[in-house]
Protein backbone atom coordinates (compact mmCIF):
# COMPACT_ATOMS: atom_id res chain seq x y z
CA UNK A 1 0.00 0.00 0.00
CA UNK A 2 1.25 3.97 -1.01
CA UNK A 3 0.43 4.61 2.59
CA UNK A 4 2.64 2.30 3.83
CA UNK A 5 5.84 3.11 1.27
CA UNK A 6 5.35 6.83 2.59
CA UNK A 7 5.39 6.10 5.82
CA UNK A 8 8.39 3.95 6.01
CA UNK A 9 9.93 6.41 3.33
CA UNK A 10 8.88 9.32 6.68
CA UNK A 11 10.21 6.89 8.95
CA UNK A 12 13.75 6.53 7.69
CA UNK A 13 13.97 10.21 6.81
CA UNK A 14 17.33 11.76 8.24
CA UNK A 15 15.87 15.64 7.22
CA UNK A 16 13.58 18.46 8.82
CA UNK A 17 9.92 16.64 9.05
CA UNK A 18 6.38 17.07 10.23
CA UNK A 19 3.25 15.88 10.25
CA UNK A 20 0.65 18.09 8.99
CA UNK A 21 -2.77 16.96 10.26
CA UNK A 22 -4.47 13.21 10.07
CA UNK A 23 -6.75 12.60 7.59
CA UNK A 24 -10.37 11.14 8.42
CA UNK A 25 -9.42 7.55 9.08
CA UNK A 26 -6.65 8.79 11.36
CA UNK A 27 -3.95 8.81 8.90
CA UNK A 28 -1.01 10.90 8.89
CA UNK A 29 -0.16 13.72 6.33
CA UNK A 30 3.32 13.69 6.37
CA UNK A 31 5.89 16.21 4.91
CA UNK A 32 9.39 16.27 4.28
CA UNK A 33 11.71 19.11 4.31
CA UNK A 34 14.44 19.39 1.12
CA UNK A 35 17.23 22.42 0.31
CA UNK A 36 17.80 25.81 1.63
CA UNK A 37 15.90 27.12 4.97
CA UNK A 38 17.64 30.79 4.03
CA UNK A 39 15.97 30.45 0.21
CA UNK A 40 12.78 30.98 -1.25
CA UNK A 41 10.29 28.31 -0.13
CA UNK A 42 7.59 26.40 -1.47
CA UNK A 43 5.02 23.54 -0.93
CA UNK A 44 4.49 20.65 -3.32
CA UNK A 45 1.53 18.25 -2.75
CA UNK A 46 0.86 14.46 -4.13
CA UNK A 47 -1.97 12.66 -4.34
CA UNK A 48 -4.67 14.69 -3.75
CA UNK A 49 -6.86 12.39 -5.46
CA UNK A 50 -6.98 8.89 -4.11
CA UNK A 51 -6.75 7.26 -7.55
CA UNK A 52 -3.46 9.19 -8.44
CA UNK A 53 -1.50 7.45 -5.66
CA UNK A 54 1.35 7.03 -8.22
CA UNK A 55 2.38 10.97 -7.26
CA UNK A 56 3.00 10.02 -3.93
CA UNK A 57 5.76 8.06 -5.42
CA UNK A 58 6.68 10.73 -7.45
CA UNK A 59 6.99 12.66 -4.65
CA UNK A 60 9.51 10.64 -2.69
CA UNK A 61 12.10 10.86 -6.26
CA UNK A 62 11.56 14.42 -5.66
CA UNK A 63 12.37 14.26 -2.27
CA UNK A 64 15.50 12.41 -3.21
CA UNK A 65 16.27 14.71 -5.89
CA UNK A 66 16.09 17.81 -4.17
CA UNK A 67 15.85 21.87 -5.23
CA UNK A 68 18.31 24.34 -6.12
CA UNK A 69 20.92 25.99 -3.68
CA UNK A 70 18.56 29.14 -4.12
CA UNK A 71 15.10 27.37 -2.95
CA UNK A 72 13.92 25.04 -0.15
CA UNK A 73 10.63 23.37 0.66
CA UNK A 74 8.18 21.12 1.89
CA UNK A 75 6.95 18.15 -0.04
CA UNK A 76 3.89 16.12 1.07
CA UNK A 77 3.53 13.13 -0.84
CA UNK A 78 -0.09 11.67 0.24
CA UNK A 79 -2.54 14.39 0.99
CA UNK A 80 -5.13 12.37 0.67
CA UNK A 81 -4.23 8.54 2.29
CA UNK A 82 -7.45 7.22 2.84
CA UNK A 83 -8.61 8.19 -0.93
CA UNK A 84 -6.23 6.52 -1.99
CA UNK A 85 -6.38 3.59 0.24
CA UNK A 86 -9.78 3.19 -1.14
CA UNK A 87 -8.54 3.12 -4.69
CA UNK A 88 -5.98 0.68 -3.60
CA UNK A 89 -8.33 -1.91 -2.07
CA UNK A 90 -11.62 -1.56 -3.15
CA UNK A 91 -12.52 0.95 -5.76
CA UNK A 92 -9.95 1.81 -8.57
CA UNK A 93 -11.53 5.30 -9.66
CA UNK A 94 -12.10 6.50 -6.46
CA UNK A 95 -10.92 10.48 -6.54
CA UNK A 96 -12.57 11.56 -3.04
CA UNK A 97 -11.62 11.29 0.87
CA UNK A 98 -13.53 8.85 2.88
CA UNK A 99 -16.27 10.83 3.57
CA UNK A 100 -16.92 10.93 -0.24
CA UNK A 101 -15.33 14.34 -0.59
CA UNK A 102 -13.55 15.80 -3.60
CA UNK A 103 -10.69 18.05 -1.78
CA UNK A 104 -9.83 19.99 -5.35
CA UNK A 105 -13.44 21.51 -4.60
CA UNK A 106 -12.98 21.91 -1.29
CA UNK A 107 -10.80 24.82 -0.72
CA UNK A 108 -12.23 28.51 -0.75
CA UNK A 109 -11.85 29.63 -4.14
CA UNK A 110 -15.29 30.43 -5.76
CA UNK A 111 -16.27 27.09 -3.76
CA UNK A 112 -19.23 25.22 -5.24
CA UNK A 113 -19.11 27.06 -8.49
CA UNK A 114 -17.60 24.75 -11.19
CA UNK A 115 -19.53 22.77 -13.92
CA UNK A 116 -19.12 19.50 -12.72
CA UNK A 117 -19.81 20.42 -8.45
CA UNK A 118 -21.96 18.58 -6.69
CA UNK A 119 -23.34 18.15 -2.96
CA UNK A 120 -23.79 14.62 -3.34
CA UNK A 121 -21.28 12.30 -1.61
CA UNK A 122 -19.35 9.81 -4.06
CA UNK A 123 -16.48 9.02 -5.62
CA UNK A 124 -15.36 12.30 -7.19
CA UNK A 125 -16.48 15.87 -7.48
CA UNK A 126 -18.99 16.72 -4.47
CA UNK A 127 -17.66 20.41 -2.34
CA UNK A 128 -18.61 19.40 1.27
CA UNK A 129 -20.76 20.90 3.37
CA UNK A 130 -18.77 23.96 3.00
CA UNK A 131 -15.15 25.10 2.46
CA UNK A 132 -12.16 23.51 4.19
CA UNK A 133 -14.48 21.06 5.83
CA UNK A 134 -11.99 18.22 5.27
CA UNK A 135 -9.71 17.01 7.88
CA UNK A 136 -7.11 16.71 4.74
CA UNK A 137 -7.66 19.96 2.96
CA UNK A 138 -7.94 22.29 6.09
CA UNK A 139 -4.61 20.58 6.80
CA UNK A 140 -3.24 21.37 3.79
CA UNK A 141 -4.28 25.10 4.20
CA UNK A 142 -3.04 25.82 7.73
CA UNK A 143 0.33 24.76 7.12
CA UNK A 144 0.42 26.57 3.72
CA UNK A 145 -0.98 29.59 5.72
CA UNK A 146 1.96 28.55 8.07
CA UNK A 147 4.54 28.03 5.81
CA UNK A 148 3.37 31.44 3.40
CA UNK A 149 6.16 29.83 0.55
CA UNK A 150 7.03 31.66 -2.38
CA UNK A 151 4.89 29.07 -5.10
CA UNK A 152 3.08 25.98 -4.71
CA UNK A 153 2.76 23.10 -6.92
CA UNK A 154 0.05 20.30 -7.07
CA UNK A 155 1.07 16.69 -8.83
CA UNK A 156 -2.34 15.25 -9.85
CA UNK A 157 -2.74 12.99 -13.00
CA UNK A 158 -3.34 12.95 -15.97
CA UNK A 159 -3.39 14.71 -19.60
CA UNK A 160 0.47 16.42 -19.51
CA UNK A 161 -0.84 19.92 -19.10
CA UNK A 162 0.20 22.42 -16.46
CA UNK A 163 -2.69 24.79 -15.41
CA UNK A 164 -1.03 27.75 -13.48
CA UNK A 165 -4.38 30.45 -14.07
CA UNK A 166 -7.58 31.15 -11.74
CA UNK A 167 -9.91 34.19 -11.82
CA UNK A 168 -7.26 36.40 -14.24
CA UNK A 169 -4.12 35.63 -11.90
CA UNK A 170 -1.26 33.76 -12.14
CA UNK A 171 2.47 33.08 -13.12
CA UNK A 172 2.71 32.52 -17.00
CA UNK A 173 6.47 32.15 -16.55
CA UNK A 174 6.91 29.91 -14.03
CA UNK A 175 3.87 27.78 -16.31
CA UNK A 176 6.45 28.23 -18.91
CA UNK A 177 9.48 26.81 -16.75
CA UNK A 178 7.09 24.00 -16.09
CA UNK A 179 6.49 23.30 -19.53
CA UNK A 180 10.11 23.04 -20.91
CA UNK A 181 10.98 20.89 -17.94
CA UNK A 182 8.35 18.50 -18.28
CA UNK A 183 7.27 18.85 -22.54
CA UNK A 184 3.58 19.62 -21.34
CA UNK A 185 1.68 22.51 -22.54
CA UNK A 186 0.88 25.67 -19.89
CA UNK A 187 -2.80 26.04 -20.27
CA UNK A 188 -5.85 28.14 -18.95
CA UNK A 189 -9.02 26.19 -18.11
CA UNK A 190 -12.49 27.15 -17.22
CA UNK A 191 -15.54 25.73 -15.26
CA UNK A 192 -13.30 24.77 -12.14
CA UNK A 193 -13.10 25.97 -8.82
CA UNK A 194 -12.41 24.71 -5.26
CA UNK A 195 -9.06 23.65 -5.64
CA UNK A 196 -5.35 24.23 -4.04
CA UNK A 197 -3.98 26.02 -6.87
CA UNK A 198 -7.31 28.33 -7.38
CA UNK A 199 -6.88 28.80 -3.34
CA UNK A 200 -3.41 29.87 -3.44
CA UNK A 201 -3.34 32.11 -6.70
CA UNK A 202 -7.26 33.83 -5.51
CA UNK A 203 -7.00 33.99 -1.69
CA UNK A 204 -2.79 34.44 -1.14
CA UNK A 205 -1.71 35.67 -4.27
CA UNK A 206 1.37 33.71 -4.38
CA UNK A 207 2.10 31.47 -7.78
CA UNK A 208 0.71 28.17 -8.11
CA UNK A 209 0.69 25.08 -10.48
CA UNK A 210 -1.00 22.06 -11.29
CA UNK A 211 0.95 19.82 -13.24
CA UNK A 212 -1.08 16.44 -15.03
CA UNK A 213 1.54 14.27 -15.11
CA UNK A 214 0.79 10.92 -17.72
CA UNK A 215 -0.40 11.05 -20.76
CA UNK A 216 -3.77 10.95 -21.59
CA UNK A 217 -4.40 7.54 -23.21
CA UNK A 218 -3.21 5.97 -19.90
CA UNK A 219 -6.18 4.74 -17.52
CA UNK A 220 -6.48 5.54 -13.97
CA UNK A 221 -5.26 4.09 -11.97
CA UNK A 222 -1.49 4.57 -13.53
CA UNK A 223 0.61 1.91 -13.43
CA UNK A 224 4.10 2.30 -12.12
CA UNK A 225 4.84 0.03 -15.31
CA UNK A 226 4.28 3.77 -16.93
CA UNK A 227 5.62 5.89 -14.33
CA UNK A 228 6.37 9.48 -14.63
CA UNK A 229 9.21 9.98 -15.50
CA UNK A 230 8.61 13.27 -17.61
CA UNK A 231 7.94 15.10 -14.06
CA UNK A 232 11.00 13.17 -12.23
CA UNK A 233 12.89 17.08 -12.95
CA UNK A 234 10.23 19.42 -12.58
CA UNK A 235 10.88 20.92 -9.27
CA UNK A 236 14.57 20.87 -9.46
CA UNK A 237 14.31 22.33 -13.01
CA UNK A 238 11.95 24.96 -12.05
CA UNK A 239 13.88 25.85 -8.69
CA UNK A 240 17.29 26.39 -10.95
CA UNK A 241 15.54 28.74 -13.48
CA UNK A 242 12.89 30.88 -11.58
CA UNK A 243 14.05 34.06 -10.68
CA UNK A 244 16.90 34.93 -13.80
Amino acid sequence: MVYEEVKKFYSEYGGKKCIIGYSLLGRAIFAMYVGNILGRQLIAAYAVHGREYITARLALKHIKLGLSPDWGGWIIPLVNPDGAAISQESAPLWKANARGVDLNCNFDALWGSGRKNTRVRGAENCIGDYPLSEPESKALARFTLKIMPSATFSFHTKGEEIYWEFEGRGDEKGAKILSQSTGYRAVKISGSAGGYKDWCLLRLNIPSYTIECGSDELTHPIKDIHFLKKCYNALKFFTERYGR
